[in-house]
């Protein structure tokens, strides 16, 4: 890859470090959790990586919006109210920013997390604004265009 590629790419086929659970936050057993940052947005804001950890009981307190594909491996989440829910390879979590998840992971787990800062409040707004702003003055070109979701299964 050249220096001024647009394109990053990787494996997740990649040596990963040490990255200790707070000790505060196990409640059970003594996982052992590892990562590697995979990539960065310029801004600082987004990343990516590959995370996993073997077996313990622990909290976890998202202090940024991460969403999780879970590549090997399982993990049993409890959410505040306590409802939980097993979820294993090929499934997708989003844990918005501020919000705390218990996860008890049964022998190991493997994931591939995407992470991001939320905007404070006033830009957020702002942005909203600009959007809604281009399509009132945009409204003639191209305004059948419908964006497509997708979901897994």
């Amino acid at each position: 890859m050249t220096a001024d590629s647009l394109v990053k790419s990787g494996a997740a086929n990649v040596t990963l470090s040490p990255c200790p659970i707070y000790s505060s936050w196990i409640l059970e057993g003594a996982p052992i959790a590892r990562n590697k940052v995979l990539s960065s947005s310029a801004d600082g804001t987004a990343s990516t990586l590959i995370w996993d950890c073997t077996a313990g009981r622990f909290n976890w307190f998202y202090d940024v919006d991460e969403t999780i594909f879970v590549l090997e491996g399982s993990v049993v989440l409890r959410d505040v109210a306590g409802n939980a829910r097993k979820v294993s390879a090929g499934d997708s979590v989003f844990f918005p920013a501020g919000t705390r998840a218990e996860w008890t992971v049964e022998s190991y787990i493997r994931k591939i997390a995407f992470c991001r800062a939320p905007l404070p409040w006033p830009l957020v707004f702002t942005n909203r604004c600009v959007r809604f702003l281009k399509r009132i003055l945009h409204s003639g070109a191209g305004a059948s265009a419908t964006p497509v979701m997708f979901q897994g299964n």
